[in-house]
């Protein structure tokens, strides 16, 4: 019995199938987003579960987005051998039994491999939907379907926090696991009827096991040495050595590229000008899509003593108007140049980022909000220009192999973006932490008074004496930290705002190449 092609479900369903398909992708990604984002909100709970520290909790986010990041150079060839059917529902079952073991999780060993195959699936996931849907759009409705591709990626960041900080107020952070198996069943059993089997003629293509091994390597090994660096030291001869693996495993891996004849990712994507360009702004847009998810949190729980929900729910109000906003900016994308488009998200997240450099613990619920709100309008503006253009500039038999590079670049910025963010927060807390502690002088006025003050009320309080000073002194040391962290997270969105700065010079290269290829 010959295969089920994408020409033959159009011709089975009519125009209604590009919906039918659409929306079937779209449930299985949006799932797996929501769940790789909302556990931001759940990672002091989880220390507190498994008396883990910072160091190792962070894990939970990198790790996953690290495995995403590998598992997007799936994509390309699970579609060549096995079909978009088979893919798509194996894969949403391997995710739904690592929801299930994750919410059962005995220790945060456990946890942390859940997450990572749960990273790994959802990163297959995003580059198959896009995929999925170029495919069965004509190339004059591509943008506005593009929109809504991006509108099922972003979603997952915006509202991933929200959808947590329910669970963990109403139940425990456990649930934020079972929540998104139902709708993960509901997209396999659409998928084994709207998603077509394999298309491709002939033998199924070898799998680069030795690239994807040399890739795997070396990023865990650069994410492994970047979160330990605090920890053990940047000079330590286990940091160091974790970066010299990672380099040397990088080379490998792109000379291995270049001379595979079955090569995990094909180079011949970046000889076009335009693709290169778009992917530099996909690793940018990464940086700040995840990086500013988990700073945002992470910031108004720690320093503002917001809730689980109230942090969550502060995200809201932007993934709302973010859903709003793709659809229209995936029209608009047919319409005006991609360059265009990209300018001008590329300012309001840089607008919305430097506002946040000023944040501070008086900063109100709605100020924050609005500045996230910015940045993700700015988001939706860009996603669908950048993936057309992108695309736009690669020969048809490259189409599958651009998706997964085009999301790659993206999630590699997202997971260096969380990991390099927590470094920065780290090192810039410690640097304003001494700063201000060089200031605590006996001859400094104001501390003096301070330390009165608080002595004099913990005599009220009936503190004996000798115990009053080191009350006052413990309470000047929260004070400072208090502050040194508040000042780390400001250094850190202002990293956030200057990297989205200079993304404008490949935006601007972008528009400065024409496409060679139309698809």
């Amino acid at each position: 019995m010959r295969p089920e092609t994408t020409d033959d479900l159009i011709a089975r369903y009519g125009p209604r199938y590009r919906w039918l398909a659409t929306m079937t992708v779209m449930m299985g990604t949006v799932s797996a987003m929501l769940t790789t984002t909302s556990v931001n909100v759940a990672l002091p709970d989880i220390m507190g579960t498994f008396g883990i520290g910072q160091d190792r909790v962070q894990w939970l986010s990198t790790g996953a987005l690290a495995a995403m990041t590998v598992g997007m150079l799936l994509n390309a060839w699970l579609i060549h051998s096995f079909g978009q059917r088979k893919t798509f529902v194996v894969a949403l079952s391997v995710f739904v039994g690592a929801l299930a073991l994750a919410g059962l999780s005995p220790n945060d060993s456990v946890l942390i491999f859940c997450r990572v195959v749960q990273g790994a699936v959802a990163g297959m996931l995003q580059p198959f939907a896009m995929y999925t849907i170029f495919r069965v759009f004509p190339s004059e409705r591509r943008g506005m379907a593009m929109g809504f591709f991006g509108m099922s990626v972003l979603l997952g960041p915006a509202l991933g926090p929200t959808l947590g900080g329910v669970m963990i107020d109403h139940f425990n952070w456990r649930y934020i696991f079972y929540v998104a198996a139902p709708v993960c069943v509901a997209a396999i059993l659409l998928g084994s009827v709207f998603m077509p089997e394999r298309e491709e003629s002939g033998e199924r293509l070898r799998f680069d096991w030795t690239g994807f091994l040399l890739m795997t390597i070396s990023l865990a090994c650069l994410l492994t040495g970047l979160s330990n660096g605090q920890r053990e030291g940047w000079q330590s001869g286990f940091v160091l050595t974790l970066f010299a693996i990672a380099v040397c495993g990088g080379i490998a891996f792109l000379l291995w590229e270049l001379h595979s004849e079955h090569p995990l990712v094909n180079l011949k994507v970046f000889a076009s000008v335009q693709f290169a360009a778009a992917a530099a702004v996909a690793c940018i847009f990464g940086v700040g899509l995840f990086g500013s998810t988990y700073l945002v949190p992470l910031y108004v729980q720690t320093v503002q003593h917001f809730t689980p929900l109230s942090a969550g729910l502060l995200l809201m109000p932007a993934g709302i108007l973010m859903g709003v906003a793709m659809p229209i900016a995936g029209y608009l994308s047919d319409r005006i140049a991609a360059r265009n488009m990209i300018f001008a998200g590329l300012l309001c997240f840089g607008v919305s980022s430097f506002w946040l450099a000023h944040v501070d613990s008086n900063m109100s619920f709605w100020t924050i909000a609005w500045a996230v709100i910015i940045s993700r309008i700015g988001l939706a503006i860009i996603k669908p220009s950048l993936n057309v253009a992108a695309l736009r500039a690669l020969q048809p038999e490259l189409l599958s192999q651009g998706a997964g590079m085009i999301n790659f670049a993206r999630q590699l910025g997202g997971a260096f973006g969380v990991n390099l963010l927590s470094v920065t927060l780290d090192r810039r807390t410690f640097f304003h932490s001494d700063t201000l502690t060089a200031t605590q002088t006996p001859g400094n006025s104001a501390t003096a008074e301070l330390l009165r003050s608080i002595q004099g009320l913990l005599a009220q309080s009936g503190v004996p004496e000798d115990m009053q000073m080191a009350g006052a002194l413990h309470y000047l040391g929260r004070v400072i930290h208090a502050q040194a962290y508040t000042f780390g997270f400001r250094d850190s969105f202002l990293v956030v705002g200057v990297i989205f700065t200079f993304a404008l010079i490949p935006a601007w290269i972008m528009g400065r190449t024409k496409p060679r290829h139309a698809v």
